[in-house]
């Protein structure tokens, strides 16, 4: 989907990280079981978070196998795959769903178009099973495309309806742990927002879409500022973490959570930097 919330693979143990990719790779399995090819492609690492996040708090039956793939052809790979796994690729369908229409609608681009449209097709049964969960959501990215319509240059508002987003995402069941992982899916939502846009902000103005850091991009301090409401999001979303029960693949999930999330920040960072020098020169 947006690919922000990823492992520091470097700082990883072998055995750590085959873990994290049977779960990327059990994922992407169900992804083509229920919506084909098409549904493979939309695959992500964001994604993968929520689902061994949502494993380690629950604990289902997870169902090892050793499996070969397109990706993977001459070699089996560890895949793993529980009832969690179905659940987050029908929410990561919904999001690519939606992520499609805004960006047919910011860059007009077909192949958008009509991956939305196959989306729509296939996610009949997602639709009607996760009914309450697909109204709520789609009502809130509805909201959110409006107030981007209307240009609106407030960061915590617009951070936040998506913030809404992923906590809904977040509630697997209704249980105790309910206000923790809302409160969790907010503030890494508002991360993936902001870092979002944060990345896109020279390509959004260039193209004359939407940004909600179009302002705040005029300032001299722009880069500080944006480091320090980055740095906060993900300072309230690690302390909900610490706050949950979570004790399989937890070293790996403090990876993504204090070191991966920034790597492509540091990337875009380094770019701009590098860029501005140039110009300079």
């Amino acid at each position: 989907m947006f690919g922000y919330i990823i492992v520091n693979k470097p700082e990883m143990k072998f055995r750590e990280f085959d873990v994290y990719h049977g779960y990327y790779c059990g994922l992407c399995k169900k992804l083509k079981q229920h919506y084909g090819k098409f549904g493979q492609i939309t695959l992500s690492y964001d994604m993968t978070f929520v689902l061994m996040v949502l494993t380690s708090l629950y604990e289902p039956e997870t169902t090892r196998s050793k499996e070969r793939c397109i990706t993977h052809p001459f070699q089996k790979h560890d895949t793993r795959v529980n009832d969690i796994t179905d659940y987050v690729a029908h929410m990561n369908i919904l999001l690519t769903y939606y992520k499609c229409k805004d960006d047919w609608n910011d860059d007009r681009k077909l192949k958008q178009l009509v991956l939305e449209k196959i989306l729509y097709h296939k996610s009949g049964f997602s639709r009607n099973f996760y009914r309450e969960k697909w109204k709520k959501i789609s009502h809130l990215l509805d909201e959110l495309s409006k107030e981007e319509q209307k240009d609106n240059q407030d960061i915590d508002q617009m951070s936040g309806m998506f913030g809404q987003i992923m906590a809904e995402i977040m509630l697997y069941q209704d249980d105790e742990w309910k206000e923790l992982l809302s409160r969790f899916g907010f503030f890494l939502g508002k991360f993936i927002y902001l870092m979002d846009a944060y990345e896109d902000i020279e390509d959004d103005l260039k193209n004359q879409n939407y940004n909600p850091l179009k302002q705040l991009y005029k300032k001299p301090e722009f880069e500080d500022i944006i480091h320090k409401i980055l740095t906060m999001m993900m300072a309230e979303c690690s302390k909900t973490f610490e706050q949950l029960p979570l004790i399989d693949d937890i070293d790996i999930l403090r990876n993504v959570l204090y070191s991966g999330v920034w790597y492509r920040y540091e990337q875009v960072r380094e770019k701009r930097e590098k860029e501005k020098e140039e110009n300079n020169v």
